[in-house]
């Protein structure tokens, strides 16, 4: 049997996502990949995944540590850093906290050769998927894209922040969801889109198989996720870029 690993939803509605993204500088594709393709990727995210870290707890800078080195932090060490993260957050530093898995830097440097991850970022950089992104976004120039798995759980979060990195290249920040399904808005995870006085002026709930497009710089968070909710808010988020 063949397994299909990145086959787009032919019946996506091109025309009124481009209109969409041209008015707000965002826009959300729902069902951008076929039902087999879609669950065949959250099964990799959810079980054939190394998760490690990625935090950031101001001037510390931001840290991505390996599965192997978190497992090998003690107690002591963990509740070290994760008050650092609160305490960071709690001043109204940026801080960050999220399981990761830094597909491109795998990639790049073989850390697993032909396996699925590889696949997936040779995927998402191919005509089919970077064509559809020109075509919404109305940027001819986006030559290529990076890639990292995310995980939220309970306690992870991502404080605003507006990717304002214009120099690296980023012209437009995705998350492509492959949540559990029917994720409950008390479960927190939200991407919230503020304006200057820090009100939201809109939010997207974590949803299965669904592509968020957004031109940067453009704030932006991802909500606390509580202690009550399930691990499940997987996706692979990144940056298409023109160089």
């Amino acid at each position: 049997m063949t397994i299909r690993l990145f086959d787009l939803n032919p019946a996506i509605d091109v025309a009124s996502h481009a209109a969409r993204f041209a008015r707000d500088g965002r826009v959300q594709i729902r069902d951008i990949l076929t039902e087999e393709t879609a669950r065949t990727i959250r099964e990799i995210l959810q079980r054939g995944t190394p998760w490690g870290i990625a935090y950031q707890a101001c001037p510390a800078g931001s840290q991505k540590l390996r599965q192997d080195a978190v497992r090998a932090l003690d107690g002591q060490k963990l509740q070290a850093l994760g008050l650092a993260i609160h305490q960071a957050a709690a001043r109204g530093d940026y801080a960050v906290r999220y399981g990761q898995y830094p597909i491109l830097s795998a990639y790049l440097e073989r850390w697993a050769p032909d396996g699925p991850h590889d696949l997936l970022i040779e995927h998402i950089n191919d005509e089919p998927l970077m064509q559809l992104v020109r075509t919404v976004t109305g940027i001819p120039e986006l030559v290529k894209a990076d890639a990292q798995a995310t995980l939220y759980g309970p306690g992870d979060f991502l404080s605003q922040h507006d990717d304002s990195h214009v120099a690296e290249g980023w012209r437009v920040a995705y998350v492509l969801n492959f949540t559990i399904d029917d994720w409950k808005p008390d479960w927190g995870g939200y991407l919230n889109f503020l304006n200057a006085e820090g009100d939201v002026v809109e939010g997207w709930r974590p949803r299965f198989n669904a592509l968020n497009l957004l031109r940067v710089p453009q704030r932006h968070q991802v909500t606390y996720v509580p202690p009550f909710a399930p691990v499940g808010r997987f996706a692979i988020t990144g940056w298409f870029r023109d160089r």
